[in-house]
């Protein structure tokens, strides 16, 4: 049967409450009947236009995310990161990093949501890394052999998972600009 297209607004409204639902109550908890009561729509269209769970709840999350870091470039890399950088403000983190801290566990628990993740949300995200990045190493900045090159995803995700835990505190755009400048371009070089 094929899909009926959903005006932008009406997709960015139930993006908006599988994000609220999320917050609130945590993947596990986070049900297709309380998607569709949150926004007086039918299990049946949820399910026509997502197929699942996992793949409604990933596409939230993207659709949260609407730069692709390919499309950034700013001429050098450290420009590349603060413009990355720039576009989500401190009270976008928080939320950011409330809804990764509940996805964290339920990723383990359900594979589903942990295939959907990673084809629909992290391999773009570290594909569109990798071409800034090549930029980077095209125009000069950074060598081609640089060992840490491959580990840019690992100390961003790293960034994220790390603040918390050691400094109990969310991640913001100031940390997150000094850990770029004092961490990851001088592990590259630049």
């Amino acid at each position: 049967m094929a899909r009926t297209r959903l005006t932008p607004e009406r997709e960015g409204e139930l993006y908006d409450a599988v994000l609220d639902l999320l917050r609130e109550v945590g993947y596990d908890a986070l049900t297709m009947d309380a998607v569709a009561a949150r926004t007086r729509s039918s299990k049946a269209t949820l399910y026509r236009q997502w197929g699942s769970k996992p793949e409604l709840v990933v596409k939230a999350l993207r659709h949260n995310k609407p730069v692709s870091l390919s499309e950034i470039d700013t001429g050098s890399l450290k420009g590349d990161f603060h413009a990355v950088l720039s576009r989500t403000d401190d009270c976008q983190m928080e939320k950011d990093s409330a809804l990764m801290r509940g996805l964290s566990h339920a990723v383990h628990e359900n594979p589903d949501l942990h295939q959907a993740l990673r084809e629909l949300l992290v391999e773009p995200e570290i594909t569109g890394l990798d071409q800034l990045l090549r930029r980077a190493v095209d125009r000069g900045e950074v060598r081609p052999d640089n060992p840490a090159l491959k580990y840019v995803p690992h100390m961003l995700i790293g960034a994220f998972a790390a603040r918390q835990l050691v400094e109990d505190c969310s991640v913001d755009q100031a940390f997150l600009i000094d850990y770029v400048d004092s961490v990851i371009l001088p592990s590259l070089g630049v």
